[in-house]
């Protein structure tokens, strides 16, 4: 997930430097695969912590980790989506779909 938000924040820059509103545009899209990654990690956390509770500590620590990380992807899609106002004049017309607990503030 880290190196999918890395990538996505990389090329939300270099979309803002070259004015891409192509590369914007998937930068915005990839949004929903991290929101997908972050969901998944959750559960995953969820099950270990109810299979022993001696695993809460650490889960609760990655998730906090994959939280903040899924968090700067969503930073990235923003400026994704300031680059192409400032293109084009105009904000995206639809809205950024959140998949489940990405959307929350967990």
């Amino acid at each position: 997930m880290a190196r999918q938000v890395s990538a996505q924040l990389k090329d939300a820059l270099d979309a803002f430097v070259s004015r891409d509103v192509g590369m914007a545009a998937e930068v915005r899209l990839r949004d929903q695969e991290v929101d997908q990654m972050y969901n998944a990690l959750f559960r995953e956390f969820l099950t270990h912590m109810m299979e022993d509770t001696r695993n809460i500590s650490a889960c609760m620590h990655l998730h906090f980790i994959a939280k903040n990380i899924e968090r700067v992807g969503d930073h990235a899609t923003t400026i994704a989506e300031q680059v192409i106002y400032l293109a084009t004049g105009n904000l995206p017309d639809e809205a950024r779909p959140k998949e489940g607990l990405a959307g929350s503030a967990v």
